[in-house]
């Protein structure tokens, strides 16, 4: 029997009509949450991650500024506008779209985002905050994948989660998410000997290595929840994830599809965190 399929563009949507009602009350509030985003260069990838933050800001009613420099400033520029739109009492979401240049270094930058305005949930501020399960914004796929879960009303506490990569974006922190959540997690990456093995023992495996195809239904406990975060554009043209959905989907008990799955989560929670920036302002206040 095939897996039941956990469609990303549904559950975003029902978060994203949640997020504008949201909106709606802090605009009676007299406050309209504003989001920045700093595009460095002409990379056309980026510039279309950055069109789509626009456009799904604008449909939610939260005010959206693109800030758009050329690949040759330097990282002093740079941090010097990213200390502007931190003062800038607009804006509640202040993200630098990934990759810079080589001549910038990420670190710094993403050091130099207000943690109060560091809707990518990247900062070490708050990346320390969630290892010890404080209230802060989160990363945004890790973030989007628990909630994906959940929506299903999948348990998570007690259950075995297998991470396959250990980015800071996406395997670090979703792994320490579902820990949060009272999981047991064990991670895999390049060093890992006995990959299969381990994914083989998962209730709920989540798989972000930019791999196509690459786990396959002997990778798989038969009724597993199966995260598939990557996005690989085969020879064909055709997108697929990091897992051989036509394989897997024989075997998993859930599993989420390339494209439309984890995808749509990304922005927005997003779109969450910076509501929820602008809900801390008000509060403050």
């Amino acid at each position: 029997m095939a897996a039941e399929l956990i469609k990303g563009m549904e559950i975003a949507q029902k978060k994203r009509n949640e997020i504008k009602e949201r909106v709606n009350v802090l605009k009676s509030q007299g406050v309209t949450p504003g989001l920045a985003v700093i595009l460095v260069g002409n990379n056309p990838a980026s510039r279309s991650y950055v069109t789509g933050k626009g456009k799904a800001s604008e449909e939610a009613g939260i005010y959206f500024e693109l800030i758009e420099m050329p690949e040759t400033i330097t990282q002093e520029q740079l941090l010097q506008e990213i200390d502007r739109i931190n003062e800038d009492a607009r804006i509640h979401g202040l993200l630098v779209q990934l990759p810079l240049p080589k001549h910038i270094h990420e670190e710094a930058v993403i050091e130099r985002i207000s943690p109060e305005k560091d809707v990518d949930g990247f900062h070490p501020i708050n990346i320390g905050r969630m290892m010890i399960g404080q209230d802060t914004f989160l990363p945004c796929t890790p973030h989007g994948i628990i909630e994906l879960v959940k929506e299903k009303n999948i348990e998570i506490s007690g259950k075995h989660v297998v991470v396959i990569g250990r980015s800071n974006i996406v395997g670090k922190p979703v792994g320490q998410l579902f820990l949060n959540e009272h999981a047991t997690v064990t991670y895999c990456h390049s060093r890992t000997p006995n990959v299969k093995e381990l994914a083989k023992q998962a209730d709920i495996l989540v798989v972000a290595i930019g791999k196509a195809k690459f786990v396959t239904a002997d990778y798989v406990k038969e009724g597993a929840v199966v995260i598939d975060v990557g996005v690989n554009r085969l020879e064909t043209g055709k997108l697929c994830g990091d897992v051989d959905f036509d394989e897997v989907e024989q075997v998993a008990g859930y599993i989420t599809p390339v494209p439309k799955g984890v995808g749509p989560m990304t922005i927005t929670m997003l779109l969450h965190n910076t509501v929820l920036s602008a809900e801390r302002t008000v509060a403050s206040n």
